[in-house]
């Protein structure tokens, strides 16, 4: 059966929110809740970026249900491996094993601020090998030694170590990443519904892992609010992941995408009160075999809304039009 989960994105709300956000996602019966990790927003108009974590820790403690996961999260420079490895073990003690542990190579944005530069695509995926080999060790509970070519731990030994396994996701974007990172993860992330990664990770992986994308929606009662909103929140989006990954700031982001209108984002995220439409756009992802997919409600100030009067009725649309 097709999952669906709903997004605690922390580039647009504050903290408390994010917290009783999640509690009423969870009343509404999404069946996740994913969890970015930002420094800083995509777009000053965004406004937010509180520490994903601490989040996350409320949220376990304010929801009972619910799986979480970080979307994603990258553990090779704001962060060392084996402090996410703590961080991770700790989270599924809270929230009684419903957490997943979302790994990437990251973006410029977030990691840069840290002072130590941007990588090129090739090293920030050798980090991240080095880095998940680090959190695997770990998570055993055993005291270890790591010698790589970019990180060390020395005499590191996790104390706290969950009954239930904390599972890893690794976010992927084409067939040498699922080569090389499949053997290393649980799960497959992508946010783009393409069928042959799904198709490549199946023949990487033919097991029930799981497949999880991610898709950003404009839900309003009026269209032309919801154009507007996706406009000034989410044009970033546009720019696409090789392009996302390397702009280091939110004023490099507005100016990359000063001459997006609010057409070509209203081609690429379905905005306003059909949920038929919406229904039709998050299809592609079942299509390509995704089995969890997880909605992104653009604009902090539609959130009470949409959860209150139109994540029940979606979501009901959702699960009876997808496979089964």
């Amino acid at each position: 059966m097709t999952r669906f989960g709903y997004t605690l994105m922390t580039e647009q709300s504050g903290p408390r929110s994010l917290v009783d956000y999640a509690v009423k996602a969870e009343q509404a019966g999404f069946d996740f809740e994913v969890c970015s990790d930002h420094f800083s927003p995509w777009l000053a108009s965004q406004g937010h970026a509180p520490y994903a974590w601490s989040v996350l820790g409320a949220v376990a403690q304010a929801t009972t249900r619910a799986e979480l996961m970080t979307y994603v999260t990258c553990p090779t420079s704001r962060y060392h491996p084996a402090v996410i490895a703590q961080k991770a073990a700790t989270m599924q003690l809270l929230s009684a094993g419903r957490f997943t542990l979302g790994l990437g190579s990251g973006e410029n944005l977030n990691e840069h601020v840290v002072g130590d530069g941007w990588p090129t695509v090739a090293v920030r995926h050798d980090k991240l090998e080095e880095a998940v080999q680090i959190i695997r060790r770990l998570f055993s509970g055993e005291l270890i030694d790591y010698s790589g070519r970019y990180f060390r731990a020395d005499s590191a030994r996790l104390w706290d170590v969950p009954d239930t396994p904390v599972e890893i996701g690794i976010a992927v974007s084409g067939a040498r990443s699922i080569e090389r990172f499949a053997p290393l993860a649980d799960h497959l992330i992508a946010t783009e519904p393409r069928v042959d990664l799904v198709r490549k990770w199946r023949r990487t992986r033919p097991d029930s892992s799981r497949c999880i994308g991610q898709i950003p929606i404009a839900w309003d009662r009026d269209e032309n609010a919801a154009i507007r909103r996706a406009r000034d929140q989410f044009r970033w989006f546009a720019g696409g992941w090789a392009v996302n990954a390397d702009i280091p700031t939110p004023a490099g982001f507005a100016g990359a995408t000063k001459f997006v209108r609010d057409e070509d984002v209203a081609a690429t995220i379905p905005c306003g009160p059909d949920l038929d439409a919406i229904v039709d756009t998050v299809s592609a992802y079942w299509d390509a075999g995704f089995t969890d997919i997880a909605l992104v409600q653009v604009g902090d100030g539609s959130q009470q809304d949409f959860l209150d009067s139109a994540a029940g009725p979606l979501l009901e649309k959702l699960r009876h039009a997808a496979p089964r």
